[in-house]
């Protein structure tokens, strides 16, 4: 089943990249995952990273995972990613997304558990973010 799994997750990456020109990717930290020397931050290690593919990037998704050189700010980093560890991918210009749920313990949180009322506490910084095409 998890084979059949990583073939959809792979099907739906490469129809949002079609159609949409970018697809993210949210990918759990892993000891499989590699991103370079980099590495995960410590938040990353809780909730994840969200990586950005385009169609103008070369990248392979081979049997075992997507092989690709990834910019993270001024740095390249040689990157590795099993599917086992993608937990989603969207496009936000799409507004299309394919979450792939497993035992809590397995999976970093990806949505904040706190109210709404703790999430918009006067004192916290709101930062919105538009992800819509520039025409």
């Amino acid at each position: 089943m998890v084979s059949n799994l990583n073939d959809l997750k792979k099907q739906i990456f490469y129809d949002l990249l079609e159609l949409a020109g970018r697809v993210f990717i949210v990918v759990r930290h892993s000891d499989r995952v590699r991103i370079g020397s980099r590495g995960f931050l410590p938040e990353e290690k809780e909730k994840g990273i969200v990586l950005v593919f385009n169609k103008m990037m070369h990248f392979e998704w081979g049997d075992a995972g997507i092989s690709a050189t990834l910019g993270f700010g001024s740095r390249t980093e040689k990157c590795f990613i099993p599917p086992d560890d993608i937990f989603a991918v969207f496009s936000p210009e799409l507004s299309a997304q394919f979450t792939v749920s497993r035992e809590e313990q397995d999976l970093p949180q990806a949505v904040d558990s706190k109210t709404p009322a703790e999430r918009h506490q006067p004192d916290q910084k709101v930062v919105k973010v538009d992800f819509n095409k520039k025409k």
